[in-house]
């Protein structure tokens, strides 16, 4: 592990001596198109090649799934990393030394007890491990595992272990290899004895699950008993390392699948994990004990669109799931749950009906998350009682006016009327309309929606996002935008002069925030480079969307008229808005009777659109 920043010729030699095309192609299969390389994407799932590298800009462009950037992100995406590890690696692999700017010495020691911590858990898992499938203490733990199908080759590749039940075999085994106990013990591995001086092992007699970061490393243990102690799991205490709220099991090895399916799994335990991925199902994750949290739900989001929910089939699995319903759902993911019959759990499915019943029937069967909690709900109203059915269908109205879309409301409308035929449809949706109102009503003005560059009141005026629309509905301003920023790209003089004549007036959020990005760049650097540039980014929409731009090359006749013209045209937006924005005051001061009003409201027009055409 190194320590401090990355500096800028770092980065810099690393995008010289690697080739996008090398890099690329040892995960993608690519064959060349004129300019281009083109191949199936290693980010979605596809038949028909849409993954296109240009090895004259040194960057990749899905127009799938709109992945896009350098050679950095790439192997960021590919391979879980950090942009830091990105470089890392990629340094390594061309013998690049990385040398890193001064940090301050409690960063250094930190940074330092990380790097020997990492060493000490991988040591540990290794040493488990070895236990479990080689020594006699490891033979009933063996038997154990083998009982609950779990078979050798799930065993390493999970790496599963097994902790003998000596007090201090670990505490023994580290510090023969010269660890510092006292930091083991800060690290969560061993535990200080409670009277005299020493250190015991934290875990003993219990079967060992590593738990991962994202890139693969060690970072705890969980440790499930063999036989009635309690707690049943016991897991690594949270340390520099270790944050249960920020971290999921098996996301290293899930994540390439997830990426490729755009559907994650999300199990309870780690043996319902273990046991459906022998069943296929290779895009499962786990909490470590705790609830799901918000950063769980983000982290599965920006891995997947759809997320499957497959807990315990029991009161308690089953309450948990639809507690993470909305969590998952506010991130914008799409929701299933996988439904469970007569209390099962994963485990006891897969050992009953075997896993291709598992896959075909509890996880290819899972059912949209508005479907589950109307089934839930329904559990608390006895429905053969007239007041109790009333009260249900209320609630289930009121979950149902929670979809955005009126046609997921009507299809759930209908259903519920259907499976009540005493109750009238057109009631339902009465019920459903004054709900919708009364919700509009108290919506406040404007909104302060989470956006990746602005977390600001913005007056009701929606926000731009970097995904792909349809070209023919995005209004004229955009594409000029796009265009100019295009040029920008691929001429310094142009960017010079756009800086000069717009500088951060660009509409759309994102245009602004990649014109700024250009301007730093041509203060550094003399000639265009799109991946040097777009290393400068260090953000996925952003680079997705400067590799969308940059494709668009420099050319569609844009001299220095044309591209003054699309200044102008940028400029007049806001008066355009303020127009539209008067027009309709002066509609509702008519409406209100409010004559004086609506005149001054129209010499305002007037004065404003006279400012339009001069402009």
């Amino acid at each position: 592990m190194r320590y401090g920043r990355i500096p800028e010729e770092v980065i810099e030699a690393v995008l010289k001596r690697h080739d996008i095309v090398d890099v690329i192609g040892r995960h993608v299969h690519l064959s060349k198109q004129g300019h281009y390389m083109k191949g199936l994407c290693p980010f979605h799932s596809e038949k028909s090649p849409s993954f296109t590298v240009t090895p004259e800009k040194q960057i990749y462009r899905c127009f799938g799934c709109q992945a896009g950037g350098n050679l950095i992100r790439f192997i960021m995406e590919i391979e879980g990393l950090s942009f830091a590890e990105a470089i890392t690696k990629l340094a390594e692999d061309a013998d690049i030394p990385i040398t890193w700017e001064e940090v301050s010495d409690e960063q250094n020691e930190q940074q330092q007890e990380k790097a020997t911590l990492l060493k000490a858990y991988e040591f540990a898992a290794k040493f488990y491990h070895y236990v479990v499938g080689n020594t006699d203490q490891g033979k009933a733990a063996k038997g154990y595992l083998t009982s609950r199908g779990i078979s050798d080759k799930l065993i390493d590749t999970f790496q599963i272990g097994y902790a003998p039940l000596m007090w201090d075999t670990l505490v023994q085994q580290l510090d023969k290899r010269g660890f510092d106990l006292a930091l083991m013990e800060k690290g969560g591995l061993i535990s200080a004895k409670h009277e005299g001086h020493g250190y015991v092992d934290k875990f003993r007699e219990r079967i060992m699950f590593p738990i991962c970061d994202s890139t693969g490393k060690v970072i705890a243990f969980a440790g499930r008993a063999m036989g009635d102690a309690q707690p049943k799991y016991l897991n690594s205490p949270e340390s520099i390392l270790f944050n249960k709220s920020r971290t999921l099991y098996n996301l290293h090895l899930s994540r390439p699948n997830m990426r490729k399916l755009q559907q994650a799994v999300i199990f309870e335990g780690y043996v319902d994990l273990i046991k459906a991925w022998e069943a296929g199902i290779t895009n499962g994750v786990a909490t470590m004990g705790t609830a799901l949290t918000n950063e769980h739900a983000a982290l599965l989001n920006r891995n997947a669109d759809e997320i499957v929910i497959c807990y315990d089939g029991d009161n308690a699995g089953q309450s948990a799931a639809f507690k993470s319903i909305p969590l998952l759902e506010d991130t914008g993911s799409r929701v299933t749950v996988a439904m469970l019959p007569d209390g099962k759990d994963p485990d006891d499915y897969v050992r009953q009906y075997g896993f291709d019943r598992f896959a075909r029937e509890i996880i290819g069967a899972s059912v949209p998350s508005m479907k589950y909690k109307l089934l839930y709900i329904r559990k608390n109203f006895k429905l053969h009682e007239d007041g109790e059915r009333l009260r249900y269908l209320q609630s289930a109205v009121k979950l149902i006016s929670q979809l955005q879309s009126p046609m997921e409301r009507e299809h759930y409308l209908k259903q519920l009327a259907s499976e009540f035929p005493d109750s009238s449809y057109e009631a339902m949706k009465l019920d459903l309309h004054e709900i919708l109102l009364q919700s509009e009503k108290n919506r406040p003005d404007g909104d302060n929606k989470p956006i990746l560059w602005n977390n600001v009141m913005n007056n009701g005026r929606p926000a731009e996002r970097t995904k792909k629309k349809t070209p023919s509905l995005l209004p004229a301003y955009h594409n000029a935008e796009r265009l100019i920023l295009a040029v920008m790209m691929h001429d310094r003089d142009v960017c010079a002069h756009v800086e000069a004549q717009l500088g951060d007036q660009f509409n759309v959020e994102a245009h602004a925030v990649l014109a700024a990005y250009l301007y730093a760049y041509y203060a550094q650097y003399l000639e265009p480079d799109a991946s040097r540039y777009i290393a400068m980014l260090q953000d996925e929409q952003l680079e997705s969307l400067a590799s969308s731009i940059v494709m668009m090359g420099a050319g569609h006749g844009l001299n220095e008229q044309v591209i003054d013209d699309y200044i102008r045209q940028i400029r007049k937006v806001p008066m355009q808005e303020e127009v539209e924005r008067k027009k309709e005051e002066q509609a509702r001061a008519v409406r209100e009777g409010d004559h004086l009003r609506a005149a001054q409201i129209a010499i305002e027009i007037i004065a404003l659109e006279k400012r339009l055409k001069s402009s």
